[in-house]
């Protein structure tokens, strides 16, 4: 995490008159965080990047990616009062939020596993300022992170084959790309998706589709000697609840911005150790 996002997250979080951080003695104290639900880990690197800010002592046995039990410490602490408090409900926001999309993203790549080996991504559909840590708790939960931008690669999807058609769209994305960037394109319908795949491109997104039409897609593909120039990717409407469907149908991705905006935060929490003295 670069300094100027940190201080800016900061700047939200703390504002200009923070009495309610100051009020308390500032001395040297002991905490820690811990997960009140079993999850997948996510976001220590971010956590981290607060407390060095903060010149907070922070310990931890974990990596992101790795599975924990309720009740289990991420983080032991040692620091400032007023540093930890101030640190605390950023540190909390980020890991609650990552480690709830790398949990459901996890409970995803399991489903799939005894069915096939397609790979489990996510989309842009995504919180603006945040993009970069969500798609990295994907990756955390075993997840693939898809495009992080438009320049990563060229996607063809519906409205630029409303605006040119599927054909002049596809030999101005060859002209204009990079020898770095794959082309993808988004299809709705079997016949596009082999001319499609006559054209050359890299990956061809199914969007939309039924699982029985995917599966029609696939081996039609495979009749006219196409379906292994190209990687299928399945999209639209997908997540855990029909993803083995999806997974059955013989396609390389399964893409979901469920994966994002429908994870539930999981419940982490700080605590001061007092002594007793």
């Amino acid at each position: 995490m670069l300094i100027r996002e940190i201080e800016q997250f900061i700047d939200e979080d703390l504002g200009y008159n923070d009495i309610s951080c100051t009020i308390v003695p500032d001395e040297i104290i002991d905490a820690t965080i811990f997960t009140k639900q079993d999850c997948t880990l996510a976001g220590l690197d971010v956590a981290n990047a607060f407390f060095d800010y903060f010149n907070i002592h922070a310990q931890t046995v974990y990596s992101n990616g790795d599975d924990v039990l309720a009740g289990d410490v991420i983080f032991t602490l040692r620091g400032s009062t007023v540093s930890i408090l101030r640190a605390e409900r950023l540190v909390l926001n980020f890991l609650g939020h990552l480690t709830g999309i790398a949990t459901l993203t996890r409970s995803c790549v399991n489903k799939v596993k005894p069915f096939s080996q397609v790979r489990i991504a996510c989309t842009r559909k995504t919180t603006p300022g945040i993009r970069k840590f969500e798609k990295m708790a994907v990756v955390a939960g075993g997840g693939d992170a898809h495009r992080f931008n438009l320049s990563d690669s060229i996607m063809l999807k519906d409205n630029h084959i409303k605006m040119m058609g599927i054909e002049n769209a596809i030999k101005s994305a060859k002209k204009m790309a990079s020898f770095t960037q794959k082309i993808e394109v988004e299809v709705e319908s079997t016949n596009d998706a082999i001319l499609a795949a006559s054209m050359g491109v890299d990956i061809i997104m199914l969007d939309n589709m039924e699982p029985g039409e995917v599966i029609q897609t696939v081996e039609m593909l495979k009749r006219k000697g196409l379906r292994d120039s190209v990687i299928i990717e399945a999209s639209g409407g997908i997540d855990q609840d029909n993803v083995i469907e999806y997974a059955k149908t013989g396609v390389d991705v399964i893409s979901m911005g469920s994966l994002i905006h429908k994870a539930q935060w999981i419940d982490v929490s700080l605590e001061f150790s007092m002594s007793d003295d």
